[in-house]
């Protein structure tokens, strides 16, 4: 009677095991036909996130939403007009480059370099440097800015910076890409980009910003 009864166990295991085997093989076979007929991902080429994943507000009689009225504007700036919606180039000047002369004068060595990039007649850069030192100076034989006084490359640096805002830069698109013209004793700024115009102020002498000089005892 136990030799009937230890039978029918293997039997039974006998047959568990051969159903799971037959599982096992179906599923493999399905993984199979999985790998040979893959799913079509219609994203699998990569989302582009600057296009719209559809409007939250379609098939709905809602109003719009501030925060959706404001992205479907910038996307329609984005497609007729990059250049004024974020999406313009970086201007980027090198930094000033300077050596000491002596105790007594700073040598700004890549000065012609810088009214290149910027588009602008060394004269005026030049006139506006100096009255923002408070010091005077000239070019040498190499085309290097030789001040009076000891200065650091921070110094020319921030003076450059407030040039570049109110002779270069763009106020309506903020583009580099202006022309600064002189027109009957007034100095005026046009944007080849967005076809704006300003005037601009006049270099004065009188102001100035004391930097890096400091008087003995002080």
């Amino acid at each position: 009677m136990a030799e009937e009864d230890n039978n029918q166990i293997e039997l039974k295991e006998e047959g568990a095991a051969d159903v799971q085997t037959d599982l096992l093989d179906e599923e493999k076979e399905n993984a199979e036909e999985d790998l040979d007929n893959p799913i079509e991902d219609e994203a699998a080429e990569g989302i582009d996130l600057e296009q719209p994943q559809g409007l939250p507000w379609e098939g709905t009689d809602r109003d719009y939403l501030y925060e959706e009225l404001l992205g479907r504007v910038f996307h329609i700036l984005r497609e007729n007009n990059p250049e004024l919606a974020g999406d313009r180039r970086r201007t980027v000047m090198r930094p000033p480059q300077v050596l000491r002369e002596g105790t007594k004068k700073t040598v700004f060595v890549n000065f012609m370099d810088l009214c290149k990039s910027m588009h602008r007649q060394p004269e005026h850069v030049m006139t506006f440097l100096l009255a923002e030192l408070g010091t005077s100076g000239s070019l040498d034989g190499q085309q290097r800015l030789v001040v009076k006084g000891r200065f650091a490359p921070k110094n020319f640096e921030g003076i450059l910076r407030r040039y570049v805002n109110e002779y270069v830069i763009c106020n309506g698109c903020k583009s580099p890409d202006t022309i600064l013209s002189k027109e009957n004793r007034l100095f005026f700024l046009r944007c080849e980009k967005c076809g704006s115009g300003r005037s601009v102020a006049q270099i004065k002498a009188g102001f100035v910003a004391r930097v890096g000089r400091r008087k003995a005892g002080t």
